[in-house]
C-alpha cells in the first residue's frame, strides 16, 4: 500500500509523512484559517462578544477532527474552494451594489 501517493495536496506539501509533528500542525492551522475565512464570508452575522468567542471556541475544536481526516482526504482543499466561491461571491455582490447607486 503506497501511503505517500494517497496524502492529500496540502498533506504532502507539508511532508506530514517525513515530519509529522510539523505537518500536523500546519495542516491543522491552514484548515482553522480557511475554515474561519469560510464562516465569516458566508455565515458571520453580528453577534456579542461571547457568543463570538463560543463560536470560534467550536470552530477550532472542529477543526481537530478535520485535520485527521484532511491527511487522506481533501478537507483543505475543499475549504480554499469554498473560500475561492465565497470570495468570488462577494466581491460581485459588492460589484453590483455599486452599479446600482
Amino acid at each position: 500500500m503506497d501511503v505517500i501517493g494517497r496524502l492529500s495536496f496540502f498533506a504532502s506539501l507539508y511532508n506530514v509523512h517525513e515530519q509529522p509533528v510539523k505537518g500536523m500542525w500546519l495542516l491543522y492551522a491552514t484548515i482553522v484559517v480557511l475554515s474561519i475565512i469560510v464562516y465569516r464570508l458566508g455565515f458571520a452575522r453580528e453577534l456579542p462578544l461571547l457568543k463570538n468567542v463560543i463560536i470560534y471556541s467550536l470552530l477550532v475544536l472542529g477543526c481537530t477532527i478535520l485535520a485527521f481526516f484532511a491527511v487522506f482526504l481533501p478537507v483543505a482543499e475543499g475549504l480554499l474552494v469554498a473560500a475561492v466561491v465565497l470570495i468570488i461571491y462577494k466581491w460581485r455582490l459588492r460589484r453590483e451594489g455599486e452599479n446600482t447607486e
